[in-house]
């Protein structure tokens, strides 16, 4: 046998070596990756996050609605809230969502100081509104109008109490974000993540809207 023979090469069984990235990667895994990485999966599933939130706070108004006449000879409403008190709360609330627009413009106009500074100016706004509402539950039990007084009142403190957890785990995402632009600047994750954090504060203003109207305005009735 001739020793060329040895050298031939069936081309059919080849196969062909992916290239390698000079960091050790693979050039055209990472390509791929990259080309279907656009975030929509993550937008997607923040949005069925926002409708699962929705359908709690809907079965919390409809318990609240259910509830607010079984006072037990307790206070009601009438009795208990402030109006104007409330209103500032509402106000302070209402504001941070214009100021997170202002964050948001900033964003899209590529300026991170801008977008920082709105940013912090939105959570002093938030922080108030929190410390307002823990100021409201702690008096209103000082006064003997806690959780376990009526049935009202526990549908009362678990729907506002529940959407006041909502707005500080609000105000951790925004510090946690505050950092992430300082750091990495407006990059397409950032971008991202800011635009789920705006979605739920937005969201956040629309339910505690909701409760002005329902648990606070036509309670004092």
């Amino acid at each position: 046998m001739r020793s060329a023979d040895f050298l031939k090469i069936d081309m059919s069984q080849a196969v062909a070596l992916p290239k390698i990235h000079p960091r050790g990667g693979d050039v055209h895994g990472h390509g791929h990756h990259e080309h279907h990485d656009d975030g929509s999966k993550t937008v997607l599933g923040f949005w069925i996050y926002l409708m699962s939130d929705l359908l709690i706070f809907s079965v919390l108004f409809a318990t609240f609605a259910v509830l607010s006449g079984a006072t037990a000879g307790g206070p009601r409403g009438s009795e208990l809230f402030d109006l104007s008190f409330v209103l500032t709360e509402t106000m302070l609330l209402l504001v941070s969502s214009v100021t997170f627009g202002m964050a948001m413009q900033g964003l899209h106009a590529g300026r991170r100081g801008r977008v920082l500074a709105w940013m912090a100016v939105t959570f002093l706004f938030g922080a108030g509104f929190i410390a307002m509402e823990i100021y409201e539950f702690h008096h209103l039990i000082s006064e003997g109008a806690g959780p376990g007084r009526s049935a009202y009142l526990s549908a009362f403190f678990t729907l506002v109490g529940t959407h006041g957890l909502h707005v500080t785990s609000g105000l951790i995402w925004m510090l946690v974000m505050m950092h992430m632009v300082s750091r990495y600047g407006l990059d397409p994750i950032v971008r991202r993540r800011m635009a789920c954090l705006s979605l739920f504060w937005h969201f956040l203003d629309l339910v505690w809207i909701c409760v002005f109207t329902f648990v606070y305005l036509f309670g004092a009735l």
